[in-house]
């Protein structure tokens, strides 16, 4: 009796977790664009970790990124941003990897992955590693709540947070000694809403 009633009370919660599970959002699908016109990011590594993470759509979850088979840990100072992609994005590759979603970097305190945040642009960090280029989306909160720090365009950054750029520039410059790196150019704010355009699917 006691066991008819327990599996009474489990089968309703084990198809609950269930539907749980299929509705969870395929993150790279979501749109790039919010409701009140402003670009989204979705977070995938969160600013101050050692241990950077991607999205796995097929699993609809956040996994650890891997390098020669095992989750791979920074040996170099932790994220300075909370980094991740511009859902709805697909940029091509011109040396035969796979089309991977536009990079962001959200400057602001830490986010779990999976944040979803309303952005503005306010540049995009050009870099060349083996001969093909990497556009790298820097922005800050769309809210003045989540800011940290508050640029509204590309000069403003530059001219209000001029550590805050060359943080970033030596930050990918040298967080992976096995590849390197260099700068290719900054570009404003403008830049970033066409690469965006460019690359929403």
């Amino acid at each position: 009796m006691r066991s008819v009633l327990q599996l009474k009370w489990q089968l309703p919660l084990l198809l609950l977790a269930l539907f749980c599970l299929s509705c969870k959002p395929n993150y790279l699908e979501l749109p790039a664009i919010s409701e009140t016109k402003h670009w989204q990011a979705v977070v995938e590594t969160p600013s101050g970790s050692t241990l950077p993470q991607v999205y796995n759509a097929q699993e609809k979850k956040f996994v650890a990124e891997l390098e020669a088979g095992q989750p791979r840990k920074l040996e170099f100072l932790p994220y300075p941003g909370n980094e991740g992609f511009i859902p709805s994005t697909l940029v091509d590759s011109v040396t035969g990897r796979p089309a991977a979603p536009l990079p962001v970097l959200v400057l602001c305190n830490q986010k779990e992955p999976g944040t979803v945040l309303e952005i503005l642009p306010v540049g995009v960090l050009i870099l060349e590693t083996g001969g093909e280029l990497r556009h790298i989306v820097i922005s800050v909160p769309a809210k003045p709540s989540e800011q940290t720090i508050s640029p509204n365009s590309y000069s403003d950054f530059s001219a209000r947070y001029p550590a805050v750029k060359s943080i970033l520039e030596q930050w990918y410059l040298n967080v992976n000694a096995r590849q390197p790196t260099r700068l290719s150019a900054w570009k404003d704010e403008a830049f970033a809403d066409q690469l965006i355009q460019k690359w929403v699917k």
